[in-house]
């Protein structure tokens, strides 16, 4: 039961009529009788929210950013009209634009409510608890009770860096010999014979050809297709630090999507693997059609682990999944003390079989503090700036002595300088 507002205002009315017409025993009896008969009149005749009946329909997935409406039908088996208010309750991160609709179905009938959301993060958002008030004709009080009526709604990642797609793609229309600019790269198909250009290899040069031609021949080379790459997201306790306004982990994610659907678009096969001391998602043989769905669907509930990422089994489980040479990107933290002490030493295993490319998110805050000057705390910001980003540079080294391919750069820099670096190792010849 709740009692409203016009009940509050009845029991001033009462006060005032008591104080001012009958200060008297009678006079509070006759003020809480009338009070009390309209409280039950209503109760009794309000409708019956216990016996409502929901369902929803609905949006299931909305990528962040965008808006998403789930549709909750009310039917109403009882005799009495339902009249009052409805709360669709969701979590805060599911932007609901309004979880308050006034409602009114008739005895026998069924009612559409529309709740908008404007998701703020990425995950699953789960529809928590409606509350159904109903109140009586008189406006007095009311029956309220509460229903649970589960729904999801997975919120998929933005993919903002999708605009730098088409570039890359022209990018590798040119290396696949679409535009005429044919490219020389070990173990890869060979094309056919020009004449020898500045700038050329010289172990490209066709020796017989040039004997038979008296001119400097070259051959050319098509880029191999069909090679395998394994992108792994570390989600571990690196990945849950965060730039700007969002985690590490939602960067890497970012750089992922761009790599896997130009890779895709390069006739190459591309599986996911997030871990951080067991599997949290594993995506693989997935057609070139279904490739990014499926990856959204499964990076969207991923959230980052608060623990030491176990770099010998995440190893482990990238070696069972890569029988044959392929490209490995790993998109984790770049921090000394991680490294130094996860990866370093189990990496070898991998750059004996495969190529490697490490990717990590750089803070450009770290950036301005080590530009910061004009008093004390600055200048002790930027020393602790640079110092920083020495150890970052001492560990990429030791990394790229390892034959470990480094891409350092900031959220919005990393998925276009990764997809970069795709295609350099594409076009020497070295997938």
């Amino acid at each position: 039961m709740a009692l409203t507002g016009r009940a509050g205002l009845l029991a001033l009315l009462g006060a005032l009529f008591v104080g001012l017409v009958a200060p008297s025993r009678a006079g509070i009896a006759l003020v809480e009788g009338v009070i009390g008969a309209g409280i039950l009149l209503d109760l009794a005749l309000a409708g019956n929210v216990r016996g409502l009946r929901f369902s929803r329909a609905g949006d299931t997935s909305v990528r962040l950013g965008e808006e998403c409406r789930v549709e909750l039908i009310v039917a109403n088996p009882g005799r009495h009209r339902v009249r009052g208010v409805l709360r669709d309750a969701w979590p805060p991160s599911a932007g609901a634009v309004s979880t308050r609709h006034r409602i009114d179905v008739p005895a026998g009938e069924r009612r559409r409510v529309v709740t908008v959301l404007r998701p703020t993060r990425r995950g699953d958002r789960h529809a928590y608890r409606i509350t159904v008030r109903a109140v009586g004709p008189l406006g007095l009080a009311a029956r309220q009770g509460s229903h649970e009526v589960p729904w999801t709604v997975r919120v998929l990642p933005p993919f903002e860096s999708r605009k730098h797609l088409p570039a890359k793609l022209s990018r590798l229309r040119e290396l696949d010999g679409r535009v005429a600019a044919l490219v020389r790269g070990q173990g890869t198909e060979f094309d056919s014979l020009r004449e020898y250009v500045e700038g050329d290899d010289v172990r490209s040069i066709d020796w017989r050809a040039t004997a038979r031609s008296g001119e400097v021949v070259v051959r050319t080379w098509r880029p191999e297709r069909d090679r395998h790459i394994v992108i792994v997201l570390d989600t571990g306790r690196t990945s849950a630090g965060r730039v700007g306004d969002a985690p590490r982990l939602d960067a890497a994610m970012d750089a992922a999507l761009l790599l896997a659907a130009l890779a895709s678009r390069a006739g190459d096969r591309v599986d996911l693997l997030a871990y951080d001391r067991r599997i949290r998602a594993d995506v693989r043989g997935v057609s070139r059609s279904q490739l990014l769905p499926a990856f959204v669907t499964a990076m969207a509930p991923l959230e980052p682990e608060l623990v030491e990422s176990d770099a010998v089994g995440m190893v482990s489980a990238i070696l069972r999944r890569a029988s044959r040479r392929s490209l490995v990107v790993l998109l984790t933290g770049l921090e000394a003390a991680v490294v130094e002490e996860g990866l370093l030493p189990v990496v070898p295993q991998l750059t004996r079989r495969h190529e490697v490319i490490l990717a990590a998110v750089g803070d450009p805050h770290v950036e301005e503090m080590a530009r910061a000057r004009g008093d004390v705390d600055a200048v002790y910001e930027a020393a602790a700036a640079e110092r920083a980003k020495a150890e970052r540079r001492r560990t990429t080294a030791a990394l790229r002595r390892l034959g470990v391919e480094v891409v350092d750069a900031p959220p919005a820099d990393l998925p276009p300088a990764l997809a970069d670096r795709y295609l350099a190792l594409k076009a020497a010849g070295r997938l």
